[in-house]
């Protein structure tokens, strides 16, 4: 079924409001979405991808300037963040669609069981 602009201005405002309350939690909403839209697998993972940096970036500068941040703590992670987003990167062009659902489902249910027992 096509979608039209209307239901990508509402995914996006969606996915900008859990990235500022999450911190990223935009995209467990955005894959889905854009899967219901009728868009490849591949490209909802990608297209997530490209969503989130932007939200990401504009929801650390409100973040930063009301919060009590470490910057050591954010750059810590960097290193192997970015050494985790090449593998994932070059991962996701050799994992089959159906097995890339599972694998996306299988975090996002592990991620809500994780919260829930905390």
């Amino acid at each position: 079924m096509k979608k039209g602009k209307g239901y990508f201005y509402f995914l996006g405002a969606v996915a900008g409001a859990l990235n500022g309350l999450f911190g990223s939690g935009g995209g467990t909403v955005v894959v889905p979405m854009l899967q219901g839209a009728d868009i490849e697998s591949k490209k909802c993972h990608a297209t997530s991808i490209a969503i989130i940096l932007p939200l990401s970036f504009f929801s650390a500068l409100f973040l930063m300037n009301g919060l009590d941040f470490n910057w050591g703590t954010a750059f810590s992670y960097l290193p192997l963040g970015i050494v985790g987003a090449v593998i994932g990167a070059f991962l996701l062009k050799k994992i089959p669609n159906g097995l890339l659902r599972r694998i996306f489902g299988g975090i996002i249910i592990f991620s809500a069981v994780r919260l829930w027992l905390k």
